[in-house]
């Protein structure tokens, strides 16, 4: 059956003269997850929990097209890792300045980019982009920040973790291996006490704080946290994703 929202699943006769509010570009990477986890774990996660949640606000009335996403981050800290396919900076720039003059061009007035992967930062590049579309939204969202992860696993984490790996338990079980194959997520921190905290930044090379390229222990992961993680997730993602297409660009802020 065709997802009326996705556009690789549309025909130009359906779309032709169909219009949206809203298109979205789902953004993931391809990169190693543990032993455990599957090197497309972002971008499966990121599809999943992008349909389901324009499923829920479509449902709702809002009118939204999910763009095919891109596989590749930014991945800069982890090249001498086998098979890491990383994306420059410069080279996301370029991709979403012609998916937005794109998808502008067809009379969509915002852009979405839903993004998977913690190595992806897009501000400074929608900044840029944004500024040749002055009557334009272009935005972001990390969907792994919505929810606080401490409400649902027992071990805190940012890649490979307990919340990915239950995650992946519930939506693809078939691609994760046994939890007794997995490493157990330990890592270095910086020697650096400020780059441990939000005000100051190094990007880490990850071979050198990592010896499982997981960051955060696995193994209390469960198909039934993932499920209760998911659910939620994409509830709190709707209301947000109905909002965006819903809310007039020439009204967009409020006292």
């Amino acid at each position: 059956m065709k997802d009326i929202s996705h556009l690789q699943q549309l025909t130009y006769q359906q779309v032709k003269d169909r219009h949206y509010d809203l298109a979205i570009l789902p953004w993931g990477a391809t990169e190693a997850h543990n032993y455990h986890l599957p090197y497309g774990t972002d971008n499966l996660e990121t599809e999943v929990i992008l349909k389901q949640s324009v499923e829920l606000a479509t449902n709702e009335g809002a009118s939204v097209l999910i763009l095919p996403i891109i596989p590749f981050g930014v991945n800069t800290g982890q090249m001498d890792l086998p098979y890491i396919i990383n994306m420059m900076p410069s080279t996301q720039a370029a991709i979403i300045n012609d998916v937005a003059q794109s998808v502008f061009n067809s009379n969509i007035d915002k852009l979405l980019i839903f993004n998977g992967h913690g190595g992806n930062d897009f501000k400074t590049i929608i900044r840029e982009t944004g500024a040749k579309y002055p009557n334009k939204i272009i935005c972001s969202s990390n969907w792994f920040q919505v929810l606080k992860h401490s409400n649902y696993f027992t071990h805190a984490g940012e890649h490979a973790d307990e919340m990915e790996t239950s995650l992946m338990m519930y939506l693809y079980p078939e691609l994760v291996l046994p939890l007794e194959t997995a490493g157990n997520g330990q890592h270095k921190k910086f020697r650096v006490q400020g780059l441990n905290e939000n005000w100051a930044w190094a990007e880490r090379k990850w071979t050198q704080v990592t010896n499982d390229t997981g960051v955060g222990n696995p193994h209390y992961s469960s198909a039934e946290k993932g499920e209760k993680f998911f659910t939620d997730v994409c509830q709190v993602l709707s209301k947000f994703i109905h909002q965006l297409a819903t809310t007039p660009n020439t009204d967009f802020y409020s006292y």
